[in-house]
């Protein structure tokens, strides 16, 4: 498979949102500034390896490692912030559902990841009728083996620990065979743009 690298800017199409309920007591959009500056956090680069010691945790709470996450080719895994109170990975996590099929008959399976609990993403893939894997990284540990974690929320921020919004298609080795990042996390790819980086590997 040859590497497929898109680099997605603040040019790069908006995704549509689609608007989803938030509980009362949910934080709302945290006002920071977007930073523009060149990326320092943006995960391994195509051609590397993803962290040897990945696991997560799913809706259920059971651990849950690359070998057991991937299809015959590989994981399409997609960083987001929140399904609790970002409404732009709201809208992501949705407009995926469109995607799931088409990426499992190319051979791979599709994963969000967050520094959501558990039981939170549970709630909200009931309600929104989704059927990909939606993992759990409290304490932010792998969006910091990824180096991917956001350095503009600072420890006084709730959004401190959410990673750059990132969508990585990985081997079943483990190698990142593409990669999508984004200093802004308002843009967001179009569904059939990951279908399409899978399909020029």
């Amino acid at each position: 498979m040859r590497a497929y690298t898109i680099a997605l800017i603040a040019a790069t199409a908006t995704l549509g949102i689609a608007a989803c309920t938030q509980e009362s007591e949910a934080p709302t959009e945290p006002v920071e500034q977007v930073e523009t500056a060149p990326m320092d956090h943006s995960g391994p680069a195509v051609g590397e390896a993803i962290p040897a010691n990945f696991l997560t945790r799913d809706t259920s709470g059971a651990e849950r490692s690359l070998g057991d996450l991937s299809g015959e080719n590989g994981l399409v895994l997609v960083f987001n912030r929140s399904a609790d109170w970002c409404s732009y990975c709201q809208g992501q996590m949705v407009d995926l559902r469109a995607i799931q099929g088409d990426l499992e008959q190319r051979g791979y399976t599709l994963a969000t990841l967050s520094y959501d609990a558990p039981d939170l993403l549970a709630d909200f893939a009931q309600r929104e009728d989704i059927e990909y894997e939606m993992l759990s990284d409290e304490g932010s540990v792998m969006i910091d083996a990824f180096d991917l974690r956001d350095p503009q929320y600072g420890p006084e921020s709730f959004a401190n620990g959410v990673p750059r919004p990132a969508i990585l298609v990985i081997g079943t080795d483990g190698v990142v065979q593409a990669k999508m990042v984004e200093t802004d996390y308002r843009i967001r790819p179009e569904p059939a743009d990951i279908v399409a980086a899978v399909d020029a590997l």
